[in-house]
């Protein structure tokens, strides 16, 4: 049985741009969860979230999990001669009836896994910062804080190619993060967090959102959590 919780914040730049969604399909027995992060607080993106992370689980379970991240993209893929219009980043998590589950994601969603000690973060953010940071290798810490909002790849871009594809195990814990959320609170409080109610997915999806804080100029970016267990 798949136990999921789900806690979401508005940030204080509008209307919340975060979606969810999750679907078993009848025919494989496969359950699929997504989170979306739409790029923005406009009107367009908002309304589009929730259909984005609709579209992702319900492709998702049935014909599998790059089918159904593609399948999103393919909703706000129009880019013309000036790339415009709503775009998102989101991770989808594919759990199959064998015990095997499965993550795609693109942009800086996060997938972490918890296996009862240790908390893997299973997802590389496509941005900036993180390709500065694997780039510098042992040249140490790099300032490259300011340009985590550089996101390189988003879904209206994503083909096959550029989409990751991790396995990971269905037993433990799931847990599927906006930037509102792995941006504010630091992996130990997270960490601290999953070790302490990993066994009740819904209220570790509302610690999770209620540790992410403001910065230090009162911005508070929209937060979101979905605990899969």
């Amino acid at each position: 049985m798949t136990i999921i919780g789900v806690a979401q914040r508005e940030g204080t730049a509008g209307s919340i741009a975060d979606a969810t969604a999750s679907y078993r399909s009848a025919s494989t027995a496969h359950t699929a969860v997504a989170l979306i992060d739409g790029s923005g607080h406009d009107d367009d993106v908002v309304r589009l979230a929730p259909m984005l992370a609709e579209t992702a689980a319900r492709v998702g379970a049935v014909r599998g999990p790059l089918a159904g991240l593609l399948s999103a993209g393919a909703l706000v893929h129009d880019p013309g001669p000036i790339p415009s219009g709503p775009d998102a980043v989101g991770v989808l998590y594919v759990r199959r009836p064998d015990e095997r589950g499965y993550v795609v994601w693109v942009g800086d969603c996060r997938a972490y896994h918890w296996d009862g000690k240790v908390l893997q973060q299973m997802t590389t953010d496509h941005t900036l910062a993180a390709y500065l940071s694997r780039a510098a290798g042992e040249a140490g810490n790099v300032p490259v804080t300011a340009l985590s909002d550089f996101v390189g790849i988003k879904l209206g871009q994503a083909v096959p190619a550029t989409v990751p594809f991790v396995s990971v195990r269905a037993a433990g814990t799931l847990l599927l993060t906006t930037d509102g959320v792995h941006d504010q609170a630091p992996h130990e409080v997270i960490e601290a967090l999953v070790r302490e109610h990993a066994n009740d997915p819904q209220t570790l999806a509302n610690a999770l959102v209620a540790a992410a804080h403001s910065n230090s100029a009162g911005y508070r970016d929209d937060a979101t959590a979905v605990v899969v267990r």
